[in-house]
């Protein structure tokens, strides 16, 4: 599942990634252009049980996160 919340900013882009994995996936893909949803979007993944890798993409950044 790929999820984009560039131009959005915090809270909103942890609210959508709560709702979006209330199914529990197996695995998640957010992009983000702010370095706050980064942050806390990997932060609330991590206490989610999911592994969090980021990779930088021009200023812009790919969250992954596998249970």
């Amino acid at each position: 599942m790929e999820i984009d919340y560039r131009g959005l900013s915090c809270p909103e882009p942890v609210i959508r990634t709560k709702k979006a994995i209330k199914d529990n996936p197996q695995t998640v893909e957010v992009l983000v252009d702010q370095r706050a949803p980064l942050e806390n979007v990997s932060r609330y993944l991590r206490a989610m049980k999911y592994d969090v890798s980021v990779q930088e993409e021009s200023g812009q950044w790919r969250i992954s996160a596998t249970k």
